[in-house]
This record gives C-alpha cells, structure tokens and sequence, in this order.
C-alpha cells in the first residue's frame, strides 16, 4: 500500500498479542488510556471478545478484537490483512503472548525460591518443575518463532507508520549469564556477527539437546531451560531485528516479576504496575532508543 493514502492525523493503532489477561490485558488499557486505538488479539475468540467487554466497561472505547494464535501462520496473515484494510499502516507492535512451556503444581512451585530455581545455586527441581521434549518446542515456538512471524508480517505495515516500535516482552530469566551452554553463550552474544540463522541454531541445537535427555550435561539451565532459551533467543533477535529495521524503534524489556497465570501468581508485582515498562516503550518519544534490553524500566544487559 502506497504511503500516500495513509492520513497522517488518524491514531496511532497499537497491536497486542496474548492480552486477554494479566500483562497483555493491562498494556491495552494503559495504552488505550493514552489515546491509542489498540487491538488486543488472543488464541480464543471468546475470551478476547470479553476482554474487549472489560475494556469498554472500563471506559476504553477505542478497541477491537482479532483473534490471533502466534503459532497459526493462516491467523497471522488474516490479522494482517485487517490491520492493513481498516487502518492502512500499524504503529506499535507489543508482542506479549508467551507461555511458560514446564506443567507443575502451583501451590508446589510457589514455595521454591529463586536461588533454588536459577542461577549457580540451582537444583533440578524435576518433582515439582515437569519439562517434556513437548513443552520444550511449544514453548520455543510460541515465545521466540511465534513473536518472529508476526513481526515478519506486520513489519511492512510498521515502516508506513512516522514512529514505529516493537516492544518484545521478554524477561531477566533470559539474561546470557544464566546460560552456560559456552556455543549458546558465544553466538547469542556476539553483537556484530549476530544474525537471525545463527539464533535459529542455537535454539534448534536446545531442542536436539532436549530430545536426547542432555540439558545438564551440555549446560543448559536446570530448571525451566525451555523458556530461558526461548527469552534469550527473542532477545538476541530484538538486536538483530533493529539493526536490519533502522526506521522502527525495537526492543525487548522484562516487566519485572509479576502475579500472573504465568508465574502462578508468585510474583511480586501487580499487571499495573507490569505493563508499565512494556507500556513506556511502546509509547517512547521520537529518536528513542533501539537493540536494547529493558529491566522494567532501566536498560540492563543481554
């Protein structure tokens, strides 16, 4: 669609993934809130449309529901298409959906610390964190190759916007200090040879690595290896995307460690006060920054 037939004066149109609850919810109210015209997507159409129900009765007049699973290339495509009918360009992207890709029992997973879970001190928690080759590739595929082909379709309606952004929820858990797998460590951190194939590498080498019950051996994080990856991997390609995509301002940022489904509402923070980093990236003044990682709202490292 030519540039030309986009009226510069309409809103600025605001797509958000996975936000019929928690995090992606509360970013389409807040941003709504601050003038955006946003449509909230989701896997399930009736969930989505009650969401859509909470926001008008919260006074958010300005949404819409498409459904959308990140993983469903047809669904994908089908949002496109809407965006570019109904508003002829996109300004914002907020990719949010995620899942945490182990089963386990909340009540079991809340009284673990994070000493426990992450980091050196870590012990393998497998009675009470369960993660199958399964899980392992849902997770993958929804968190890092799910985020990767909505960018790809909606990018070339984020370069018709004056001030496009992607904003990647991502999380702390993805930092390369919790990997010591060295090749995944090497690659993911290599700023300038970086690219989106060798991040595919990586993740395709956890999968292997998966399948044949080698994740201690080979380094991989203990516990929750999948979703680590999978943020580690979203957030190598933030850099490459930004690089590639000077015109829109990308980048990824951890809310921070919030009572969610996800996190089996263990976490410390509310969807408020979440959905705010996520919130103040999306809506960054011209010239802002881009290939960063966020930790809430501080830069931090990769």
């Amino acid at each position: 669609m030519a540039e030309t037939t986009i009226n510069p004066g309409i809103k600025r149109i605001a797509v958000v993934t996975g936000a019929n609850k928690g995090i992606g919810f509360e970013i389409c109210r807040q941003l709504a809130s601050n003038g955006i015209r946003v449509v909230l997507t989701a896997r399930d159409v009736r969930r989505g449309n009650e969401a859509i129900e909470k926001l008008k009765a919260a006074g958010c007049s300005d949404v819409v529901f498409h459904q959308l699973d990140v993983m469903d290339p047809t669904t994908i495509s089908s949002l496109a298409d809407f965006i570019k009918t109904h508003f002829g360009k996109l300004d914002i992207l907020v990719n949010n959906a995620g899942i945490n890709g182990y089963i386990s029992n909340p009540e079991e997973f809340r009284k673990v610390s994070i000493d426990q879970l992450l980091g050196p001190t870590a012990i393998p928690l497998k009675e009470v964190i369960k993660q199958t080759y399964q899980t392992s590739e849902d997770c993958l595929r929804t968190n890092y190759y799910g985020t990767k082909q909505v960018s790809e379709a909606l990018i070339p309606l984020l370069l018709l916007s004056n001030s496009g952004r992607i904003v990647n929820v991502s999380s702390t858990m993805g930092q390369l200090k919790l990997i010591s797998n060295e090749n995944a460590k090497k690659e993911l951190g290599d700023i300038d040879g970086l690219t989106e194939e060798k991040v595919d590498k990586v993740v395709e080498g956890f999968l292997e690595d998966v399948k044949e019950n080698l994740i201690e051996t080979k380094g991989w994080p203990v516990n929750i290896s999948a979703y680590i990856v999978s943020k580690a991997a979203l957030n190598a390609y933030t850099r490459v995307l930004a690089r590639k995509y000077p015109k829109i301002a990308i980048n990824s940022v951890c809310p921070g460690y919030t009572s969610t489904d996800l996190t089996h509402h263990s976490g410390v923070l509310t969807v408020e006060e979440g959905a705010k980093s996520p919130v103040m990236l999306a809506l960054m003044p011209e010239g802002g920054s881009s290939g960063l990682f966020f930790d809430r709202m501080e830069v931090s490292t990769f």
